[in-house]
């Protein structure tokens, strides 16, 4: 017999200190914001390389984007895309969008012009707000669209906009040399695209902020097997169920968050945009992952919460300086992505007394769908379900629900789910099923649970691989390939990488022509110009042909195997 709420199993072993569910507010996203400007008005709200913004300088400034973005005709429900790294103005574009009663795009800045045009395209995007770096790959994107499909206004900033002057940056704050020519370069501005600082100096009001808990606030892109990403579409309130989370963590106001996991990805958008703003608690932010930089911040602020994918630690440890770091202000350590090796982690937990624990979600469940809890953790697993979330085990094929120890497909349920993908009603139709008179999504994920209602992955039931918590699909990286005026046939699979966990290995057949005459090499480098570097194939090899069933499909399955036995 089914067990139904409060008869689940992971509430008998449910932290005594919290309650099962989570009563969300009944208001917009940007209403948080407006909340803690008024609360803690010079509160630090972020720190990036010394320089500082407080709750009420970042409420000015999103007004005054929100105030632009409506005098370039952005209207109710319209998308904007977001195409930078980690940065304060990351945060005040996003709450701006919002302000303006909007919808958020957040694009990878690893993208190329090839997946950029798409997502522009798909999404409808009416304005790109950029980095300067950036700015020329968005207009060979842009130019690449009809005209009626292009974004009309490119809005660039400088990340060292927010930035200190090198001379004034304290010695434990300042990036490496090349990283900072990075931040502060400034490349010559396409002709129309127009400076952020032209367009916050303008200090336009915008309109009465109307958008309701359920209008569509962001539009998260996610691969999948069809080789294109989908727009997941979430509404404030599906964000604000995890954005109010923040007890389940043991943060408070006086937390301090490293903001180093990519804002434009769920977990870091859900972590360091949304809930450290409902909380109030002040986030150290890093545009890039750099072990040395992230040890001497936590010991200069004083970090005590760290949201990190698992390779984070394992770099941390190889450094020959981590013995100087001074730790001891971490009090939480927590992600996902990929499974922490448990070598790593009983080291952590030897040598500062940390538990790193491990969650698990999905962009179509704004991040974290299960976590475990930091009274009783267990190693290598999901956790239990979240604040209001009903997960189960079933068959893949009879969707009947398995007992606990058995393996079958994850299907979850909770207020944090996204409504769809956007303009794909087929995708979204196969993505929910029925389930005791609730709208379940499958995630596409093997695994099991315990008898105390802890979840454990097994599999993936999805063609995914798992690069050091990037999600990287299959079909996608093929159908880039195949543009390789040398490649006939490709099929893509996962290669086991000691340091990432999976890594991408490309099986190609050439074309007869260019049989002699290109490298592997050659199709790497290919491919590094024309997707991010995440999913650039780092191992490729030339075979003959590529198995296929009797209706012509390549037999991805037969590759992985005889992959995965020849690595045992």
């Amino acid at each position: 017999m089914s067990l139904t709420g409060t008869q689940r199993p992971h509430h008998r072993t449910w932290p005594k200190r919290l309650p099962h569910a989570l009563t969300v507010p009944a208001t917009s996203l940007w209403f948080n914001l407006e909340v803690v400007a008024q609360r803690y008005p010079d509160k630090v709200a972020y720190r990036f390389f010394g320089r500082e913004i407080s709750f009420s300088a970042l409420k000015v400034q999103a007004e005054a984007l929100a105030g632009w973005l409506q005098s370039m005709d952005v209207a109710p429900g319209d998308r904007v895309a977001l195409y930078l790294q980690n940065c304060p103005q990351f945060i005040v574009a996003f709450y701006a969008i919002l302000r303006a009663n909007a919808v958020a795009v957040p694009v990878n800045p690893m993208n190329k012009a090839e997946e950029l045009s798409y997502q522009i395209s798909d999404a409808q995007a009416r304005v790109l707000i950029c980095a300067a770096d950036l700015a020329p790959l968005a207009q060979v994107a842009n130019a690449a669209l009809a005209a009626d499909q292009q974004v009309r206004t490119v809005l660039v900033t400088r990340y060292c906009d927010a930035m200190p002057a090198t001379q004034d940056m304290h010695p434990a704050e300042a990036p490496s040399r090349e990283t900072d020519v990075w931040l502060r370069s400034e490349p010559p501005l396409p002709e129309g695209y127009l400076r952020w600082s032209d367009a916050l100096s303008q200090a336009l009001r915008p309109a009465v902020h109307s958008a309701q808990p359920d209008d569509l606030a962001l539009l998260q892109y996610t691969s999948g097997t069809t080789g294109h990403p989908k727009g997941c579409m979430h509404s404030h309130r599906s964000l604000m169920s995890n954005a109010v989370s923040g007890s389940w963590l043991q943060s408070t106001v006086e937390s301090v968050g490293l903001g180093v996991v990519p804002f434009f990805h769920i977990t870091g958008l859900v972590c360091f945009v949304l809930r450290a703003v409902f909380d109030g608690t002040t986030t150290v932010i890093m545009p890039r992952w750099d072990r040395e930089l992230a040890g001497r911040l936590i010991s200069r602020h004083r970090v005590t919460h760290w949201t990190c994918i698992p390779t984070m630690v394992i770099d941390l440890f190889a450094s020959p300086n981590y013995k100087d770091f001074e730790l001891s202000s971490l009090v939480h350590i927590n992600g996902g992505g990929a499974a922490m090796p448990e070598a790593v982690a009983e080291r952590l937990r030897q040598e500062f007394g940390l538990t790193f624990l491990e969650g698990y979600g999905l962009t179509e469940t704004a991040a974290a769908s299960h976590g475990n809890p930091p009274e009783r953790p267990k190693l290598q697993c999901l956790g239990m379900p979240f604040f209001g979330v009903d997960s189960r085990v079933v068959d893949p094929q009879t969707l009947q629900e398995l007992a606990p120890g058995q393996v079958g497909e994850i299907i979850t349920f909770g207020p944090m789910l996204f409504k769809g993908y956007w303009r794909n009603p087929e995708a979204t139709a196969a993505a929910f099923v029925e389930f005791e008179g609730k709208r379940f999504l499958r995630t596409g994920d093997l695994g099991h649970m315990d008898s105390e209602g802890y979840f454990f992955l097994t599999d993936r039931l999805k063609r995914m691989i798992n690069s050091s918590g990037f999600k990287v699909w299959p079909a996608e990286v093929e159908a880039l390939l195949f543009k390789h005026p040398a490649v006939h046939e490709a099929c893509v699979i996962a290669a086991h990488d000691a340091y990432r966990g999976e890594t991408v290995k490309a099986l190609v057949v050439l074309r007869s022509e260019a049989q002699g005459r290109t490298s592997s090499q050659q199709i790497i480098d290919w491919s590094r110009k024309h997707m991010a570097a995440y999913k650039v194939p780092r191992v490729l090899e030339f075979v003959d042909s590529l198995p296929k069933s009797g209706s012509g499909k390549v037999m991805w399955r037969v590759l992985q195997d005889r992959e995965a036995s020849n690595t045992r």
